[in-house]
């Protein structure tokens, strides 16, 4: 059962009204533009293979971008290793004022399927006419940021090393005092802003290497404010999150507090009613799905235990598979054999095997996982799960949590700030507009019209909002 979300209660989902000192405002476009070598063309052959067609199309694409004028850029699916395409866009958006970063996947990856027979044949057949086609071939992610608007601080690139060699881009930004002006106090106008691209689900058992990479990049960031010792700062992540708003990515994100801008913007709540207002991507399979995101974390909000929120991804998507393996009205729970209404870990440990997701799978859960999430279930520390303990850890939806969760960090944070002797006051993000291109995705109809990508392009319109820690967390316009 699904929970209506609790964000829109929230001070930066209430109607947005300018104030006197009301002067900044940023943009933010993501855009999966469809890397040459996955465009397939009629006659089976990729759009890599001829320049005309990919170069006349990424002309496109940056006469779109530039059009837009957004703050910040974050390009999915970017062909890297052609040097002709790389200095196209870093010619065009240099000359319009923005500084870009490029990240590469690893190991030359492109986003093949590695248990694809007819992708490897692919790569086999094109690496027979040309020896350097890998490191041609890489593809990955671009971010520019407008240096009228910001300064970059810091670069940081995130490497998962997983199956699919998937990275993200970290950019620590400051944004510049033009946004704020005649004010009394010291605002830290900090932001993270980061980009990525999760792997595609090709099977079910993909949802659980979706959830580790996310995993990892919550790791990463919060690595990144230790490292740096960072008070809580504000971030934008944006990608292709190859998954949609009924995936436990998009529940795993929100336990964490991130918000969706688009649905923000839109009035759209965590309801099973709102999960299909709005598409994104057509996949080559010809099935339309919202993967697309922007995602907004203010610093004032909770963060639940990261751990507990990467456990409770796990556990959503082993329940979908026990659902699906399951038939008629036989009971999912039927693959744990259990003693009475007990479960072993040796119990748990077969059921999972059964539905194929520890051993050789390098696509379900390792060991490690697979004892933390044992130890998330054995809440009393017996050695063993009842089917009540079971039963409720599996029907928790994030979003249920989140009220009694703001209202605890709530408390958190009014002692932290009147324990704090630093005047500082800091910056957050109220979403304004959103708005998708073509248009009529934002209504859940792909147009046959629109050639720029197999993904639609999500701009979102933040203001600027002052956290004020001596006015009951009151939020004002900049």
């Amino acid at each position: 059962m699904d929970f209506p979300s609790q964000e829109f209660q929230d001070p930066d989902h209430q109607p947005f009204h300018f104030g006197s000192n009301a002067v900044g405002c940023i943009s933010c476009t993501t855009f999966n533009t469809l890397a040459p070598i996955y465009k397939r063309l009629n006659n089976k052959r990729r759009e890599s293979e001829f320049r005309e067609l990919w170069f006349h199309r990424n002309e496109r694409i940056l006469d779109r971008l530039l059009h837009l004028k957004s703050s910040i850029i974050c390009l999915q699916e970017f062909w890297v290793g052609n040097e002709e395409l790389v200095g196209m866009y870093e010619k065009r958006l240099g000359d319009a004022g923005y500084v870009t970063y490029k990240l590469a996947r690893t190991n030359n990856r492109g986003d093949v399927n590695p248990e694809s027979s007819k992708e490897r044949k692919y790569i086999e057949r094109k690496s027979e006419r040309k020896e350097n086609l890998m490191e041609n071939e890489k593809k990955g992610l671009l971010t520019a940021v407008n240096k009228n608007q910001f300064r970059v601080l810091n670069s940081r690139e995130f490497l998962f090393h997983d199956i699919s060699d998937r990275v993200a881009l970290l950019l620590h930004v400051e944004l510049f005092d033009c946004f704020s002006q005649n004010q009394s106090v010291d605002i830290k106008k900090e932001a993270l802003i980061v980009n990525t691209h999760l792997i595609f689900p090709h099977d079910s058992s993909y949802c659980f290497l979706r959830s580790q990479q996310v995993y990892m990049i919550l790791q990463y960031i919060q690595s990144y404010f230790d490292e740096h010792q960072l008070p809580s700062l504000p971030i934008i992540l944006c990608g292709d999150w190859n998954g949609s708003k009924k995936g436990h990515v998009y529940k795993f994100l929100r336990s964490q507090g991130f918000v969706s801008s688009y649905d923000i913007a839109h009035s759209y709540m965590d309801i099973d009613d709102d999960s299909d207002k709005w598409i994104s991507h057509r996949n080559h399979r010809g099935n339309v799905c919202g993967v697309d995101f922007i995602w907004l974390l203010n610093p004032y909000k909770h963060r639940k235990p990261l751990k507990e929120s990467f456990m409770e991804a796990l556990l959503g998507n082993i329940t979908n598979l026990l659902h699906k393996a399951s038939t008629g009205s036989v009971d999912p729970l039927h693959f744990f054999k259990m003693d009475g209404n007990y479960i072993t870990y040796s119990q748990f440990c077969q059921a999972l095997a059964k539905l194929h997701l520890c051993g050789s799978s390098h696509n379900g859960l390792s060991n490690e996982d697979i004892k933390d999430l044992w130890e998330y279930l054995d809440t009393d520390r017996s050695g063993v799960i009842d089917l009540l303990q079971y039963t409720t850890a599996r029907n928790l939806h994030p979003s249920s949590l989140l009220k009694e969760e703001d209202e605890k960090n709530g408390e958190k944070l009014e002692e932290m700030f009147h324990s704090s002797t630093s005047t500082l006051t800091m910056i957050g993000f109220k979403v304004k507009n959103a708005t998708f291109f073509p248009p009529e995705v934002g209504k859940g109809i792909w147009p046959e019209y629109y050639s720029l990508s197999d993904h639609a392009h999500l701009t979102v319109e933040f203001s600027l909002v002052e956290i004020n820690r001596n006015e009951e967390f009151l939020f004002h316009s900049m």
